[in-house]
């Protein structure tokens, strides 16, 4: 008859762990109070819970399973061997939820939170690190996880909630992503200070038309802007050499390997001449992104009204 009863409730071998979990997860507190106490009445005291309500619930799981996990003696109980292997499970997985719980208020903590924060690596050596020094001025104990990274791979992170913000060019237009423009880069021909170029200042694009150029890879914003400017000019680049960071191509102009359209570097390189580029208005609009609708924790808050409030003088002078 007992043997019956379990396999009423029992669960086929075909249910889907998520089924399993579902059916489990609110139960599993009940079993481990019992197991540590071996008394109903001691364990519904502790769980501050009705004895009843703790007694079906141990019940129903062992239906659930379709194993008695407890040999009953009256009032008391005992495991059996399968209860107590269930066990060690149950209290290892217990302490692993509340390990994720407390991880997850504190980083959603107003003063002592994170913020998941990705930027393009050409802003990685002087705006992000001011930026973020004067956030802290007034939240100095929120912490940031920070991803260097080109625009597709940052968005990408934002869609799969791996990042709260991020500082990207383009500025996006995708209607899953809020995105706020938030400044304007101007973009320079670098070449070789030996380079027949190197005596001007300024250039029009279109003269660098026969030139070898070295780029970003595909999928780089910078690399978007950059053919998209020489297309504006009257030509195709002729690309000797693709990089993924922007001082690598600097470096690579500087060893006379063919000339790029930067941003202005961190630190000034003397083997490189830098030219304003008078047409076409060669420039990259910075701006801010993050997943619409996902609500915020209070520290993405306060770092995103931050960076609004930096329209226009986001990039140092």
């Amino acid at each position: 008859m007992e043997h019956q009863q379990r396999s009423q409730g029992r669960l086929s071998p075909s249910s889907d762990t998520e089924d399993i979990v579902a059916l489990l997860a609110p139960r599993l507190v009940h079993f481990a109070g019992v197991a540590r106490t071996e008394h109903v009445t001691r364990a519904a005291q502790e769980l501050q819970v009705p004895q009843s309500t703790l007694s079906r619930s141990v019940v129903r799981l062992e239906q659930d399973l379709g194993v008695d996990l407890f040999a009953r003696h009256g009032r008391t109980l005992s495991l059996t061997p399968a209860g107590r292997a269930f066990l060690v499970s149950v209290e290892r997985a217990l302490a692993e939820i509340g390990r994720a719980a407390e991880e997850v208020r504190a980083d959603a903590d107003p003063a002592t939170g994170k913020v998941a924060f990705g930027f393009l690596h050409t802003m990685g050596a002087e705006t992000v690190p001011g930026l973020l020094h004067a956030f802290r001025a007034d939240h100095p104990r929120i912490r940031f996880s920070l991803v260097q990274n080109h625009g597709d791979a940052m968005l990408e992170g934002l869609r799969a909630g791996e990042l709260d913000l991020c500082l990207t060019s383009p500025v996006p237009d995708a209607p899953d992503l809020v995105a706020r423009r938030l400044d304007e880069q101007k973009l320079r021909l670098v070449v070789p200070a030996d380079h027949r170029l190197a005596g001007r200042r300024r250039i029009r694009l279109a003269e660098a038309a026969d030139e070898t150029f070295v780029t970003l890879e595909p999928g780089y914003g910078l690399r978007r802007i950059t053919d998209a400017l020489c297309a504006e000019a009257g030509f195709r680049p002729r690309v000797a050499f693709e990089g993924e960071e922007a001082e690598t191509l600097r470096g690579l102009v500087a060893a006379g390997l063919g000339v790029a359209l930067l941003p202005p570097p961190a630190v000034p390189r003397p083997e490189v001449v830098e030219l304003t580029v008078t047409s076409p208005r060669a420039a990259r609009e910075i701006g801010v992104a993050w997943l619409a609708e996902r609500p915020d924790t209070p520290p993405v808050t306060a770092f995103k009204k931050f960076l609004l409030s930096r329209r226009g003088r986001l990039l140092p002078d």
